[in-house]
C-alpha cells in the first residue's frame, strides 16, 4: 500500500465531501492528527477502521488501498450496450451502461456474457394491441426458473422481474423501432433475442 497516494485520494474525497479534517476525525473518533498524518503520506489507515473510513468517504475499501479512483472511460452511445449482473448469492440483477466495478453480498460481480436464445432457452413473442406478449415454456420451478426480463431499445429499458412458480407469460409495452429482449436463466445465465416492431 503506497501511503502517499492512499493519503492523496483521502484528502481529495474529503475535499469532495467539504469537509474539514477535524469534521472527518470526529465523524470516526479519530484525531484530526491522525487525518492529517494519512494525507502527508506519513502513514496509512489502520486495517480495523478501513470500513468506517469507507463508509464516510462513500468509496469501495479497495479504491482505498490502492489510493486510486479512476473512473471508468465515458463510452459514448446508446441503452444496447447494456451490461447485466446477477448475485450468485441474493440474486440481486444490477444494470449498467458501461463497464463497473460492482459487488453484492461482498462478492465481486462480473458482467454476464449474452448467449443468442435457443430451444427452452427462447420466449416467444406476439403483438397484442400495444404491447408484446410475451409467453415461454421454461420451467418456472424454485430451482431452476428465469429471474427476469428486459427490453432495451437504443434509448429506454423496460425491465420486469419474475419469480419462481410464476406463469409463463409477460406485457411488455411495444416502442417503435424494435429492440432486443434479454432475459435470465438462474442457472444458465443470460440470454439474448432480437425484437422486430412493426
Amino acid at each position: 500500500m503506497d501511503c502517499g497516494k492512499v493519503g492523496k485520494l483521502i484528502y481529495n474525497l474529503r475535499k469532495e465531501k467539504e469537509m474539514t479534517q477535524k469534521q472527518l476525525a470526529d465523524a470516526m473518533n479519530i484525531s484530526d492528527k491522525t487525518i492529517s498524518k494519512w494525507e502527508r503520506g506519513m502513514g496509512c489507515p489502520d486495517v480495523s477502521i478501513l470500513q468506517e473510513l469507507s463508509e464516510v468517504l462513500g468509496v469501495n475499501i479497495e479504491k482505498i488501498l490502492l489510493g486510486d479512483l479512476e473512473p471508468n472511460s465515458v463510452e459514448a452511445g446508446n441503452m444496447k450496450k447494456i451490461k447485466f449482473y446477477i448475485c450468485p448469492t441474493c440474486g440481486n440483477i444490477i444494470t449498467s451502461t458501461s463497464g463497473a466495478d460492482l459487488s453484492c453480498c461482498g462478492r465481486k460481480l462480473a458482467a454476464l456474457k449474452p448467449k443468442q436464445a435457443e430451444g427452452k432457452h427462447q420466449l416467444e413473442v406476439e403483438t397484442v394491441e400495444e404491447d408484446y406478449y410475451i409467453t415461454f415454456t421454461h420451467e418456472m420451478s424454485k430451482e431452476h426458473f428465469l429471474n427476469f426480463i428486459a427490453y432495451v431499445t437504443l434509448d429506454k429499458v423496460l425491465f420486469v422481474k419474475l419469480y419462481p412458480e410464476q406463469s409463463g407469460e409477460v406485457r411488455i409495452p411495444k416502442l417503435r423501432g424494435g429492440g432486443t429482449l434479454y432475459f435470465g436463466c438462474n442457472q444458465h445465465g443470460l440470454w439474448t433475442q432480437e425484437v422486430r416492431s412493426k
